[in-house]
């Protein structure tokens, strides 16, 4: 391991102006990877933003009784679907009316709504297949008028994820394959500049995995620096995005360490790739 570590940083330093290209072809590669990683981000955030105001609005019958009311607000409470529910008795819907239709404030003059119990679902639960279910649920009580929350408001959002989300592993996965084959690329660039050192090194009776092991940790650490290099042209595109056009989200501590991982995952590829191309063919 210290022959193979001392080989890499060897090459590294002997050929500065190739491994500096490799590094920038490794960055370039992931920064398109990452700038299409910071679209679905914001995307996603969009998305559960919205989820966050799906809820179910159960109206009560007049004159039902406060404990009646009560006990469903409890039973509504207890719902493991359920984030939280609150009761809106009839003053506070016709004020909340009031306040969310101004223009039609003068037509709610009187105590002419009912009271309800507006409830919230988990993340999760948002779902049409779950949201439902709990108005089902919540329709058995003899008490309860009617349930609504929008049903094909919901339907529609959920189609929305789900398209968002196969075309953002589809395009994802593209955008990894074409990385890895640009990378790979790059590698068996130094690979070939390599060949009579890897064919002197085979005649001294250096095993395959011996030739093989500083060209990893060559591509590890270049995918590393590509992918350090990456996060932060991203950064600045997130910056530029954020002050001149709109506020957006940026990957978090677990994101970012993620993408330098996969930076150097696909480096340690590409390297065993192009590495294994070549001994093959000789």
């Amino acid at each position: 391991m210290r022959l193979a570590l001392r080989e890499a940083l060897r090459s590294l330093l002997s050929a500065p102006l190739l491994g500096a290209l490799s590094v920038t072809t490794i960055a370039f590669s992931l920064f398109a990877f990452g700038l299409f990683g910071l679209v679905a981000v914001n995307i996603r955030e969009t998305l559960r933003t919205v989820e966050e105001r799906v809820e179910l609005r159960a109206f009560i019958v007049d004159g039902t009784p406060i404990e009646a009311t009560s006990a469903l607000l409890g039973d509504a409470q207890a719902f493991p679907e359920v984030l939280s529910a609150t009761l809106v008795t009839p003053a506070e819907a016709l004020e909340r009316a009031r306040r969310e239709l101004q223009e039609f404030a003068d037509v709610f003059e009187s105590a002419m709504l009912p009271a309800s119990i507006d409830v919230h679902l988990r993340e999760g639960f948002r779902d049409p297949a779950s949201v439902r279910v709990v108005a089902e649920r919540l329709a058995t009580y003899s008490f309860v008028d009617d349930v609504r929350y929008g049903e094909e408001w919901v339907e529609k959002l959920y189609r929305l994820r789900t398209i968002a989300g196969v075309a953002g592993t589809t395009l994802g996965t593209t955008f990894a394959v074409v990385a890895m084959i640009i990378i790979g690329a790059t590698i068996r660039m130094t690979v070939l500049a390599r060949a009579r050192e890897i064919e002197i090194m085979r005649l001294v009776g250096a095993t395959d995995s011996f030739i093989r092991g500083p060209f990893l940790i060559e591509g590890f650490v270049k995918g590393v620096l590509g992918g350090v290099v990456a996060l932060l042209l991203t950064f600045v595109a997130h910056q530029v995005l954020t002050r001149w056009l709109l506020s957006a989200a940026f990957f978090d501590a677990r994101l970012s360490l993620l993408g330098i991982a996969g930076g150097a995952l696909l480096g340690l590829i590409g390297s065993a790739a192009a590495v294994g191309r070549h001994l093959r063919e000789r």
